[in-house]
C-alpha cells in the first residue's frame, strides 16, 4: 500500500504487514455526515454517564448502512480481484481481527460471507473503522483483514494490514478557519452584567464579543439556560484531525476530543455536562466527536487538568515532523485514561511541565506559540512576573506610583503601582521561578534558546485559601492565535506611563518584533475575573492542509520530556 490514494497492483507488496512507510488507512468513521443524530434539551442536565454514552454512540459507525456520498468518501476501499477459476461452490468470507473495531461494506452493505458469483466477478469493498487508538496497550491502531475462500475442501487465505488514523493536534500557527465562543441564553441578563450573578462575573458580555468581533470573525455557539454550561469554549473540547490518503490529497475528519471532566453531582459521578454541547452544536458532516470519561469523579482540584487548556501543541521543528504535545501535571494531575488517549495516538510524543502550582492549571497560563524569524519559524511567548515588576516601577520612577491597575474598568479592586510593589510580591516571585522551571523542561525538549522567547509581562498573586497562584493582570499569552501573525489578546488594563498602558506597550513591542499583530480584547469581567482569558473562552478550527501527513514514514517518537 504506497498511500498514492489509488488501488493498483504496487498495493499488493508488503500488504500484509504494516510500517510508518508503507501500509493502508482508515478512518475512525465517528462524524454523523446525514445529521441524524439528536440531543433532548433533557439530556444536558440529567445526572450520571448514561446520557453521555448515549450521546458518544451515535456515530455514522454505529448503524448498518452507508449513509450518503460523503460518507461513503470517509470509507477506506479494498477490492477482491476476480477469481474466475473457482467453482459456483466456492464460498468466501472476509474477517478483521481484533474484531469491532472495524467492519466491510459490499455493494452498501455490511458483508461478512461472500458468493461464488461475487468471488468470481470481484468485489470492491469499503471498510469503516468504529473507534479510535484509546490505549496502545491495549490496541495499536491496527487490524488484519483475512479473505479466506473455500473451494473443493480446500482453503486459502490473503490478508491485508492497516492502520486507523491517529489523532493529530492542530497548533497556534495554522489560521483559524472558525473560531468559536459562547453567547447567552435568552433571558440570562446576567451573562451581560445586567443583573450581576456573582460580583458581575461573568458579566459584559457584549464588550468580550464587540472587542473579539473586531478581531476576527466568530461563531457564537448559544447558551443554556444555565450559563456555566457553555462560557469555557476552550476548556470543552481540544481539535484534533484524522486523516487518510485519498485521490486528490489527504481526506480529513475533524475530530473534537471532549475534555475528561467527571464531576461529583450529589454523589453521583457526573460528566461535565458543558461536553454534551459539542454533540449538539458541533458534530455533524467530517466532525466527530470523542470521549474518555473515567467512571468517578477525579480527587479535589486535579479535575481542573483534564480541560482543553491543559492541551497544547508544539509546531513541527527537526526530529519531530508532527509537532509535540504539551500539557501541564505534577502534584494534581489529569486523568490516566484521558490522557492515555490524548498522548497515545503515536505521531506527537508528549511534553510534561509542572502547572500543578496555578489554580486552574493548565499549560496555556503560561506559554504560546508564535511565529519568529528563527531557522524553525517559531518560538514561545511566556509569561514573565519578573518584568511585570521592573515595568511597574518604571512607572513608579516616573511619578506614577498612585496609577492605578484595572483603572478604566470595573473592578471593586484597583490597586495603585505603589499599592502592588509595596506587598513585596511573593506569590509574582514564586510564579516566575516556577516558570523557569517550565521552561528548562521546553528549552530542553526544543532547542529553542532563552534569547528566542517573547517575554510578556503578567502580575501573578497567592489564592486565598490554597498554597496556588493565579494571574492578577490578564494574562498575556493567554490569548487566541487568530492567523500566525494575528493575536487576540486580553486587554491588560495596566498603569500609564506618559498616557500608554505599559503593560499593553511591552506586549505589542515584544509581539511585533516578530511581526505579529495584536488586537486587544476586553474579558476583565466575562472571563479574567473567573479565572480564565480569551484563550479559555474561546476556541478555534484551524485549516491543517499543508500539514506533513502523519503516514509519511517519519513518525514520532513515544517517549515524553519531563
Amino acid at each position: 500500500m504506497n498511500r498514492d490514494g489509488l488501488l493498483t497492483r504496487a498495493d499488493d507488496a508488503g500488504k500484509s504487514a504494516w510500517t510508518d512507510s508503507r501500509g493502508a488507512v482508515f478512518l475512525p468513521n465517528l462524524d454523523d455526515d446525514e445529521r441524524r443524530c439528536t440531543v433532548d434539551p433533557a439530556d444536558l442536565d440529567a445526572p450520571g454517564r448514561a446520557v453521555d454514552d448515549k450521546l458518544a454512540a451515535c456515530t455514522d459507525a454505529a448503524d448498518d448502512r452507508i449513509n450518503g456520498p460523503r460518507d461513503a468518501a470517509d470509507l477506506a476501499p479494498l477490492t477482491i480481484d476476480a477469481q474466475r477459476n473457482l467453482s459456483r461452490d466456492a464460498t468466501g468470507a472476509v474477517t478483521i481481527t481484533p474484531a469491532g473495531k472495524a467492519r466491510v461494506f459490499a455493494n452498501g452493505r455490511p458483508v461478512g460471507a461472500l458468493t461464488a458469483t461475487e468471488l468470481r466477478q470481484g468485489v470492491r469493498l469499503q471498510l469503516e473503522g468504529r473507534d479510535i487508538v484509546r490505549d496502545p496497550k491495549q490496541w495499536n491502531g491496527q487490524i488484519t483483514v483475512t479473505l479466506s475462500v473455500t473451494d473443493h475442501g480446500r482453503t486459502s487465505t490473503d490478508q491485508v494490514r492497516m492502520r486507523v488514523a491517529p489523532l493529530m493536534l492542530q497548533n497556534d500557527l495554522q489560521r483559524a478557519q472558525t473560531v468559536l465562543a459562547g453567547r447567552p441564553a435568552e433571558g440570562d441578563g446576567w451573562w451581560g452584567g445586567d443583573a450581576p450573578y456573582q460580583d458581575g462575573v461573568p458579566g459584559e458580555w457584549e464588550q468580550f464579543a464587540s472587542t473579539l468581533r473586531k478581531a476576527t470573525d466568530v461563531r457564537f455557539v448559544r447558551g443554556t439556560p444555565d450559563g456555566w454550561k457553555d462560557l469555557w469554549l476552550q476548556d470543552t473540547f481540544e481539535p484534533a484531525t484524522a486523516s487518510m490518503p485519498a485521490v486528490g490529497g489527504p481526506h480529513t475528519m475533524r475530530i473534537l476530543i471532549r475534555s475528561g471532566n467527571v464531576w461529583d453531582f450529589g454523589g453521583t459521578a457526573t460528566p461535565r455536562p458543558a461536553g454534551r454541547l459539542l454533540y449538539r452544536d458541533l458534530r455533524g458532516p467530517d466532525i466527530g466527536i470523542v470521549q474518555e470519561l473515567a467512571a468517578n469523579a477525579s480527587p479535589g482540584l486535579d479535575d481542573l487538568l483534564n480541560m482543553g487548556g491543559n492541551l497544547e501543541s508544539l509546531p513541527p521543528y527537526a526530529g519531530y515532523p508532527h509537532g509535540r504535545i504539551v500539557y501541564g501535571s505534577g502534584e494534581r494531575r489529569p486523568d490516566a485514561g484521558f490522557i492515555t488517549m490524548v498522548t497515545g495516538q503515536g505521531y506527537q510524543p508528549p511534553v510534561v511541565i509542572d502547572t500543578s502550582w496555578l489554580m486552574v492549571g493548565h499549560a496555556d497560563e503560561t506559554t504560546h506559540v508564535v511565529r519568529a524569524n528563527n531557522a524553525r519559524g517559531w518560538t514561545l511567548a511566556v509569561a514573565d512576573p519578573r518584568l511585570a515588576v521592573r515595568l511597574l516601577r518604571d512607572v513608579q520612577r516616573h511619578g506614577g506610583g498612585g496609577q492605578r491597575l484595572f483603572a478604566d474598568t470595573n473592578a471593586k479592586h484597583k490597586p495603585t503601582v505603589d499599592d502592588v510593589l509595596r506587598t513585596g510580591l511573593p506569590g509574582n516571585e514564586a510564579a516566575a521561578r516556577h516558570i523557569d522551571d517550565q521552561l528548562k523542561i521546553l528549552l530542553a525538549a526544543t532547542g529553542l534558546r532563552a534569547d528566542e522567547l517573547v517575554r510578556l509581562p503578567v502580575f501573578f498573586e497567592k489564592v486565598p485559601g490554597y498554597r496556588l497562584l493565579k494571574a492578577m493582570t490578564p494574562g498575556l499569552v493567554n490569548g487566541l492565535s487568530i492567523t500566525d501573525r494575528e493575536f487576540a489578546a486580553p486587554a491588560p488594563h495596566g498603569p500609564r506611563l506618559q498616557g500608554r498602558d505599559v503593560l499593553r506597550q511591552s506586549a505589542e513591542r515584544a509581539l511585533g518584533r516578530n511581526g505579529v499583530r495584536v488586537h486587544w480584547v476586553e474579558d476583565f469581567f466575562w472571563a479574567h475575573l473567573g479565572g480564565g482569558e480569551v484563550h479559555c473562552a474561546t476556541n478555534a478550527l484551524r485549516d491543517t492542509r499543508g500539514a506533513t501527513p502523519w503516514w509519511s514514514g517519519s513518525g514520532g517518537s513515544g517517549n515524553s520530556t519531563r
